[in-house]
């Protein structure tokens, strides 16, 4: 399935995106990627750190979804290079981790805290070389400043769902919250769950760690 699309004349390899999030499977899609999907329910793993838990949870998904693979047939020596890409992200407020949110009280409370306020998102990107066994992983941050949210807005979010979905409730991108976005300091498609610069990087890594 996925050559690579684009200008860069590398040999042909497939990839995996560990994860169903549609706003991931659009970045990587505008990155030029042809690419395979699996996902995997997330752990309840806890961690203090937002750096280390989205690392542990971005390596827990890729040993998950190894797990269900043949991973024989990956590392035979004339296999295709396949590149499995997971990542995972957290919403920061005030030094506290924030998830998804799982009640519509708790969706209400995140957005209204960010009203005239401001929120980090720490993502992490493990790109693992299903041939070699090699990890290539990496941590990208973001913060995002709001002017004032309406309530209605917030409860339009909440009766849309889709704050669901995402973690902390920080939709960027919905046409519903953006126009109340002040400033970003960052990239996006960071806050979005899967940083460009950041996921090119890994993916040339990985592949220059190629074993010939």
């Amino acid at each position: 399935m996925g050559e690579m699309v684009g200008s860069q004349s590398q040999s042909s390899f497939k990839i995996i995106l560990g994860s169903s999030s549609i706003a991931r499977k659009k970045i990587l899609a505008e990155m030029g990627y042809k690419f395979e999907t699996a996902d995997i329910d997330e752990k309840s793993i806890r961690r203090e750190s937002p750096e280390e838990l989205v690392t542990v949870l971005a390596e827990a998904k890729a040993d998950a979804i190894i797990s269900r693979l043949n991973i024989k047939d990956y590392k035979e020596k004339d296999a295709e290079t396949t590149l499995l890409i997971t990542s995972d992200i957290v919403a920061v407020y005030e030094g506290t981790i924030r998830e998804k949110p799982t009640s519509e009280e708790e969706a209400r409370q995140f957005l209204r805290s960010y009203s005239q306020g401001h929120v980090s998102t720490v993502g992490s990107v493990l790109v693992t070389n299903l041939k070699t066994g090699i990890k290539h992983g990496g941590i990208d941050k973001a913060e995002v400043y709001f002017h004032d949210i309406p309530d209605e807005i917030i409860q339009n979010l909440i009766d849309e769902r889709v704050v669901f979905n995402v973690a902390g409730g920080l939709l960027l991108e919905h046409p519903l919250i953006l126009p109340f976005v002040d400033t970003l300091i960052g990239a996006s498609d960071s806050v979005m769950g899967l940083p460009k610069a950041l996921t090119e990087k890994l993916i040339q890594e990985a592949l220059s760690y190629n074993a010939d």
